[in-house]
C-alpha cells in the first residue's frame, strides 16, 4: 500500500507582520546592527518551521533553505560564488552581507565617486515575483563558500530544535538558465554546467553528512519550450547528482505543464519528481504512468493551488489523489512496485499572504472562501490523512476529518450561489458584445487626420507616460488623511495645488499633451480596484514582490462593474487649469488582472472582459468631458503570457479584444 505524505515547497519568509522586511530595512537605515538582523532572521526562520510542522507537514518535508534576505537566486548567486568583479571593492569584499545587498540594490559611496547598480531584475516566470538575474561570462569560475554553505547551516539550525527538513536548492539546469550574458551567442547551460556541476555534487553530499534525506532541487525551467540539446545536459546533470550517496533527490516542476518535457523527468536517475496539478491537471495519468515506469520511488502532486488564495476544494483534491493512487496500481500491473505519494502545494507558498488570522475587518462571507499560507498547510494536511484513512479503512479518522471538509464544501457551495458574485446586467453586457464592439471603428490614418486636425499638434509632439514622483509630501499627506489628521476638503487642496504645480512644470518645459500627475493614486490597480464592485483588499494580505519590498494585490472575488466614474473629476480639473490637451490615464484591464488575485470560479478571459467593459466606460465619460487623448497602461499583457509559446494565441485573442 502507497504511503500517503503531507508536504511542502516553499513558504513565505516575510512572516506575519512583515518582520523580515522590517528587520532588513531597520538594519539598511542602521537602526540595528548585523548581529540583530542575523538573530531576528533566526527567531523567524524557527516560527516558519514550527508553524509548518504544528500544521500537519511530515517531518523531513518542511522546506529550508527556501529563506532569503532578498532574493533565492540572489542567495545562489553568492553560494556559488557568481559575484561579478565591480562588486569586488575593499569595503564590499571584507564585508559579505554588504556585498550581498550591494548586489541586490546597490551600492553608492558619492564621496569616493563609487555608484554600483545592482542586478538586473527580472520577473520570476509567470509570477509577480522579482528575482535578480545571474550575470555568467565565458570565464566563469565557481567555488563554494569557504565558511559553512547557507543550505547547510540552515537544515542544521533546524535540526537543533528537532525539526527534520527537506533542503531546497534551485537546480543547476534552471540557475544557468535564466542568468545572462554579454557574450553573443553566450548559453551558459551549454558552456558552464560542467564547471558548476562539481559545485552542486560537493554541497548534496554536506547535505547528506548533516542528515538530509530528502533534498528538494527545483527546475521550473522545465515548464519552458527547451532547446533540443537540453535532454543530454539534464541528463549529465542528474548523473553526477545521482553518484551522491544517501541522497534523495525531488526534482519540482510548476507554474506549467511539463508536456514534452516529460521525456526528460522520465529518464533522469531520481527519486521522486513534482507536478503541477493546478496549472496541468490533465498529467495526471501521465505523471503516474511515468513515475512507475521510471521505477521513481515517489511522486509530488501539486493538488493546493499556492499562487491564488481561493480555499481548495478539498473533496476534489482527495479525489484527484485517489485517482493517482488507483492510476499507480493499475500501471504497475500486480508488481510489487508502490509508489509513495507527496501531497503538495502547486508551488511554493511564497507567492500566498502569510496568514487569514490578520484579516478581521473582511467581510466574513468572503473571508469563509479564502485561504492563505498557513491555512495551506492545514489543506494540504487534511487531504493526505483522508486519503491515508480511506486507503486504510481508518473510519475513525475519517470521522475526526468529516467536519472539516463538510464545512469546506459548505463554504464552496455557498460560495457559487452568492449574490456577492454574480451580478446579471454584468454578464449580460459582456454576452451582448459583438464584433463591432472589439474593432475600431475607422482606420488609422481616418483617425490621424482627425487628431490632428482637432488637437494641432506639432510634427514631433511630447508627453510623459506614468505618474509623476510620490514625493514624501504627497505619502505624508497621504497617510495622515487615512490617519484622520487632515479632512476630505484639506486632502483635495493638496491635491489640486500639486496637479497644477505639475502643469506649469511641463508647461515651462513645453510639453505637447500634459499629464495631471496621478498625486491621488497610491498604486495603478489600486486605486482602480477600491472603485470598482468585485474587488475587496485584505488588510495584511501581503505578498513578497523583490527585496524587502511587498506588495497587497487587490483580491477580484466577484462579477466586475464600475458604479461610478473613476477618473473623471481629477483628469477634468486638470484639463480646466491649462488650454494643451490634458491625457487620461487609465490601467488597462489585462494588467488589472495580472497584478490581482483572480477568482478561479470562471476562465480569466471572463473576468478581462468584465473588466475592459469596465474600462471603456471610464473612456468614454472622460470624452464627454471634453478629455481628447486617453493612455490606457497594460505592461502586464506580456508578462501574463502562457509558459509555452503554443498556448499564446487564445491568450493575445482576448486581451486584443
Amino acid at each position: 500500500m502507497a504511503s500517503v505524505t503531507a508536504t511542502n515547497l516553499g513558504f513565505p519568509r516575510m512572516g506575519a507582520d512583515r518582520d523580515l522586511k522590517k528587520l532588513v530595512e531597520a538594519f539598511w537605515a542602521k537602526k540595528i546592527d548585523q548581529a540583530a538582523l542575523l538573530s531576528g532572521a533566526k527567531e523567524l526562520r524557527a516560527k516558519h518551521w514550527q508553524l509548518q510542522q504544528a500544521n500537519g507537514i511530515a517531518s523531513g518535508h518542511i522546506p529550508s533553505n527556501d529563506f532569503s534576505f532578498y532574493d533565492h537566486i540572489l542567495d545562489h548567486c553568492v553560494l556559488f560564488g557568481v559575484i561579478p568583479e565591480r562588486y569586488h571593492l575593499p569595503a564590499l569584499a571584507s564585508n559579505p552581507l554588504a556585498q550581498y545587498f550591494a548586489m541586490g540594490r546597490g551600492h553608492q559611496e558619492l564621496s569616493a565617486g563609487i555608484d554600483l547598480p545592482s542586478f538586473e531584475m527580472k520577473k520570476w516566470f509567470d509570477t509577480n515575483y522579482h528575482y535578480m538575474v545571474p550575470e555568467f561570462s565565458a570565464e566563469q569560475t565557481f567555488k563554494l563558500p569557504t565558511t559553512t554553505p547557507k543550505p547547510v547551516s540552515e537544515f542544521l539550525e533546524a535540526k537543533a530544535l528537532g525539526i527534520k527538513t527537506r533542503p531546497v536548492l534551485v537546480g543547476p539546469v534552471t540557475f544557468l538558465h535564466i542568468g545572462k550574458s554579454k557574450a553573443a551567442n553566450f548559453q551558459p547551460v551549454v558552456a558552464l554546467l560542467d564547471r558548476l556541476l562539481p559545485l552542486y555534487v560537493d554541497l548534496i553530499k554536506q547535505l547528506v553528512a548533516a542528515g538530509a534525506e530528502w533534498i528538494q532541487i527545483d527546475e521550473p525551467v522545465l515548464s519552458f519550450d527547451l532547446p533540443y540539446e537540453y535532454a543530454a545536459l539534464y541528463d549529465k546533470a542528474y548523473a553526477a547528482i545521482r553518484e551522491v550517496a544517501g541522497a534523495k533527490i525531488l526534482v519540482a516542476n510548476y507554474f506549467g505543464r511539463l508536456g514534452d518535457n516529460f521525456a526528460i523527468v522520465e529518464k533522469l536517475p531520481i527519486d521522486a519528481f513534482h507536478v503541477d496539478l493546478v496549472r496541468a491537471p490533465q498529467e495526471l495519468e501521465a505523471a503516474i504512468n511515468i513515475a512507475v515506469r521510471s521505477k521513481k520511488s515517489a511522486i509530488s502532486l501539486g493538488v493546493v493551488n499556492g499562487r491564488n488564495i481561493w480555499k481548495a476544494d478539498l473533496n476534489q483534491a482527495i479525489e484527484v489523489v485517489k485517482a493517482g493512487l488507483k492510476a499507480a496500481a493499475a500501471a504497475a500491473n500486480g508488481s510489487s512496485s508502490s509508489l509513495s505519494v507527496f501531497v503538495a502545494p502547486s508551488c511554493s507558498l511564497l507567492h500566498s499572504p502569510h496568514s487569514l488570522e490578520a484579516e478581521v475587518k473582511m467581510r466574513k462571507e468572503i473571508k469563509d472562501w479564502l485561504s492563505f499560507a498557513v491555512q495551506k498547510l492545514g489543506e494540504v494536511s487534511a487531504i493526505a490523512q483522508a486519503v491515508d484513512a480511506f486507503q486504510n479503512g481508518n473510519k475513525a479518522q475519517t470521522q475526526a476529518l468529516s467536519d472539516a471538509l463538510a464545512s469546506n464544501a459548505a463554504a464552496a457551495a455557498a460560495r457559487k450561489v452568492s449574490p456577492l458574485i454574480h451580478n446579471a446586467a454584468v454578464k449580460t453586457e459582456v454576452q451582448l458584445l459583438g464584433e463591432r464592439d472589439v474593432h475600431r471603428r475607422s482606420v488609422y490614418n481616418a483617425r490621424w487626420e482627425a487628431q490632428q486636425a482637432k488637437l494641432k499638434l506639432p510634427a514631433f509632439p511630447t508627453t510623459t507616460v506614468g505618474s509623476f514622483p510620490q514625493t514624501a509630501q504627497v505619502r505624508v499627506a497621504r497617510r495622515d488623511f487615512k490617519a484622520g489628521q487632515i479632512n476630505q476638503s484639506q486632502y483635495d487642496q493638496f491635491l489640486r495645488e500639486e496637479i497644477e504645480r505639475s502643469i506649469r512644470f511641463q508647461e515651462k518645459l513645453d510639453i505637447s499633451v500634459l499629464v495631471h500627475g496621478e498625486f491621488e493614486r497610491n498604486d495603478m490597480v489600486e486605486y482602480f480596484g477600491e472603485q470598482l464592485q468585485g474587488y475587496v483588499f485584505s488588510q495584511n494580505g501581503w505578498v513578497q514582490s523583490y527585496g524587502s519590498r511587498c506588495v497587497k494585490p487587490p483580491i477580484i472575488y466577484g462579477d466586475v462593474s464600475r458604479p461610478t466614474a473613476m477618473t473623471v473629476e481629477w483628469t477634468s480639473f486638470a484639463q480646466s487649469l491649462t488650454s494643451r490637451p490634458m491625457k487620461g490615464m487609465l490601467t488597462g484591464p489585462v494588467t488589472m488582472l495580472q497584478w490581482s488575485f483572480v477568482r478561479d470560479d470562471i476562465p480569466r478571459r471572463e473576468t478581462a472582459m468584465q473588466l475592459a467593459v469596465a474600462i471603456r466606460k471610464e473612456v468614454l465619460d472622460l470624452e464627454k468631458a471634453g478629455i481628447q487623448v486617453i493612455q490606457v497602461d497594460e505592461p502586464a499583457i506580456r508578462e501574463g503570457l502562457p509558459l509555452r509559446k503554443a498556448d499564446w494565441q487564445e491568450d493575445l485573442e482576448w486581451a486584443a479584444r
